[in-house]
């Protein structure tokens, strides 16, 4: 059966760990990686906290830095001074138990954290965690009499731990933010009263009254006559956005000028901002390849290494004259350290998480890490027309019918026609006409995918869609539909052609631009749609697209994807209505227009464009080409420096101190080249 994630009140997640982490508790970074509290449901985390033998670490995470570094500080003192009295002031006492203890004292602030990991690690079946090497590699410096080496590895590894907790921490800003954008509590107005409820408990007909500076908790139809929302939370677009009386206002949404009122029209659960979240919460869920084969490597590669350290330790006792067991055991714990991969096994996440962070920033949402690994490699944009390139919000340019109708009396049974569509050229032919003619008895109302609608009005058939529909039907017509450049829905009534309307989309304002940045990024951009060959190939010439088809079915979409994929080349198709799902799912990388795309396409999506902008495509894919590049460089560096100081150290040639850097001194290089990409412009 499969797994269905499960949350709090909160939007929390009860049930499963979203990303496994390695960084030891007390430095905090374990609640942030793992979320380890999160998986504890909120009645039972105090029980939690204060059980005494539930095996896990009670210690505080929500520390400063200072308190973070506090131990490592003390560490450092002790070890200077040790090191002073050991190499400049040499005091008579400063020797045997004493300077042991003295040295003792100096590695437990920072050693003790680690030893305990270690024992959790091994109770857990996992014997040869990073944890497990930096324990036996220092204390095998303390048996062979290397204090100040010993307390220095394990003072370095700890200071790098908090490193990785602070760059873990910055990388989740962007996230949490977003996370944080759905109020708890609204303002309904119950008999003209306003009464504060939770915002799970406000229902679909309740009216929410929002004032100045408050966010939305529910999607609704704003029933003040204007206001202006502030939509960076959910857009990334720092322009207010305007709105008015009618028009559909979501969650997260904050309200900038007076109160306004707003009619939820969508449960709690179902927001748009309610899908966002659970999309954000599982990303971390859905592993990159690259990132799951470090994760097998460092569990098959960790246990060699200890294997390849008690064999430098012991094999050159049969091959070597002047054997000294102490120098070759230093050898040996010289291998342990630089040996620990905390490089990759940090850094790599923390690339990939970053790259979901910075994305979320621009109001692009990726699935899951996998998917920035492919959109990377992504070869061709095949996008749907209207709604994804155009605004999708038509306007009735032509109204021509035949001299032996009615030109009103076939405008209002087209527009009750229409009304039982929801695609946009409906919404163009109710502004035209206005309000619906009720006292139309339409039946039999069927919609013929890709076609139009077909009804009963009157007792006789009328036809209202494309000109394929009326061929479908044997209508005859002495129009060249080819030679009309704007949409246009035909319109049969009684067996007869009645004649037609155009209507014209506007293309977005950013369109162009999307298509020479996919150009530049050498993706090839195609136009697929279900309009009429002659508007898809205008709107296609108009922002420079290489290859348009129209007049296509939702299964002729998927052909075409297939014709592409056949030639062995990446797809990522963008779209955003229903139809638009099948041939999203058959691409490598679906994308969808979150803002007008259909509930159906945004589930089926790998990555979800939240303000409709077709520029955030290329910048998608530029996310996902900086994020592999990133991850790529560390995976290089930690391999090539240890490879190195791994063969020094095996030849006597390394010390603790090289081996330090190997580890410690690659992992924080690797981490402050991860979060670069949280300050890169895309």
């Amino acid at each position: 059966m499969e797994h269905k994630h499960t949350y709090d009140e909160n939007g929390k997640q009860l049930c499963c760990t979203p990303q496994e982490g390695k960084i030891y508790k007390n430095a905090g970074a374990k609640k942030l990686v793992e979320e380890d509290g999160d998986r504890i449901p909120k009645k039972k985390k105090e029980e939690h906290q204060h059980s005494d033998d539930d095996g896990h670490d009670h210690g505080e995470t929500d520390k400063t830095a200072f308190q973070m570094f506090l131990p490592a500080i003390i560490s450092l003192v002790l070890l200077l001074i040790g090191i002073a009295l050991d190499n400049y002031i040499k005091p008579e006492w400063f020797k045997d138990w004493v300077r042991i203890v003295w040295y003792g004292v100096a590695y437990l602030p920072v050693g003790l954290p680690v030893l305990k990991e270690a024992f959790e690690s091994i109770k857990q079946g996992d014997v040869f965690s990073e944890f497990f090497l930096m324990s036996i590699a220092t204390i095998g410096a303390f048996i062979i009499g290397e204090f100040p080496e010993g307390v220095a590895v394990m003072l370095f590894y700890a200071v790098g731990e908090v490193f990785q907790t602070l760059a873990v921490s910055r990388a989740k800003t962007n996230i949490k933010a977003l996370l944080d954008q759905r109020p708890d509590e609204v303002t309904i107005i119950e008999n003209n009263q306003p009464k504060k409820i939770k915002a799970a408990e406000a229902k679909i007909g309740d009216t929410i009254q929002l004032k100045s500076g408050e966010k939305l908790a529910l999607d609704g139809e704003l029933i003040s006559d204007s206001a202006s929302f502030n939509t960076a939370a959910l857009t990334g677009e720092s322009k207010p956005d305007s709105k008015n009386k009618g028009e559909t206002v979501l969650a997260g949404m904050i309200n900038m000028n007076s109160v306004a009122l707003v009619k939820v029209n969508t449960a709690y659960e179902d927001s748009k901002l309610s899908k966002i979240l659970e999309l954000v919460q599982n990303a971390t869920a859905q592993k990159a390849p690259t990132e799951l084969f470090i994760r097998k490597f460092a569990r098959i590669y960790t246990p060699i290494v200890v294997a390849l350290a008690v064999l430098i330790c012991i094999v050159p006792y049969f091959f070597v004259d002047d054997y000294v067991f102490r120098d070759w055991l230093y050898r040996a714990l010289i291998f342990l350290v630089i040996s620990c991969p905390c490089a990759l096994v940090i850094s790599i996440p923390l690339g990939y998480f970053g790259g979901i962070g910075a994305a979320s920033r621009n109001g692009i949402l990726f699935k899951g890490s996998n998917f920035l690994d492919k959109i990377a490699e992504i070869q061709n944009v095949v996008m749907d027309k209207t709604g994804t390139m155009t605004e999708g919000v038509f306007k009735v340019q032509d109204v021509t019918i035949e001299e032996e109708f009615d030109k009103d009396e076939i405008l209002q049974l087209v527009n009750v026609v229409e009304s039982k569509s929801t695609h946009p050229v409906a919404t163009a032919v109710h502004e035209f006409v206005g309000e619906i003619n009720n006292s139309i008895n339409l039946e039999d109302t069927e919609e013929i995918a890709g076609h139009g609608l077909k009804a009963r009005a009157n007792g006789k058939e009328i036809l209202v869609g494309n000109f394929k529909l009326l061929d479908k039907f044997n209508i005859s017509y002495d129009v060249d539909p080819s030679k009309i450049v704007y949409t246009v829905i035909a319109i049969a009534y009684d067996g007869k052609f009645a004649g037609f309307i155009t209507i014209a989309d506007r293309i977005k304002d950013d369109a162009k631009q999307a298509v020479e940045k996919l150009h530049s990024l050498n993706v090839k951009a195609t136009m697929l749609s279900g309009d009429k060959t002659t508007v898809v190939k205008y709107v296609a010439e108009q922002i420079g697209i290489d290859n348009a088809f129209g007049d296509l079915l939702p299964e002729d979409k998927v052909n075409k994807v297939k014709e592409i994929k056949a030639r062995n080349e990446s797809v990522a198709f963008v779209g955003d209505g229903v139809n638009d799902a099948p041939v999203v799912a058959l691409s490598d990388v679906g994308i969808a227009m979150g803002g007008l795309g259909s509930d159906a396409t945004i589930e089926t999506a790998d990555v979800v464009i939240q303000d409709d902008k077709p520029s955030k495509i290329p910048m998608a894919i530029n996310i996902g080409k900086k994020t592999k590049r990133i991850v790529w460089q560390n995976i290089i560096l930690a391999f090539v420096v240890k490879a190195i100081v791994l063969v020094l150290g095996a030849g006597g040639l390394a010390t603790m101190w090289e081996a330090v850097f190997a580890d410690v001194g690659v992992a924080l290089i690797a981490i402050l080249n991860a979060v670069r990409i949280q300050r890169m412009k895309f």
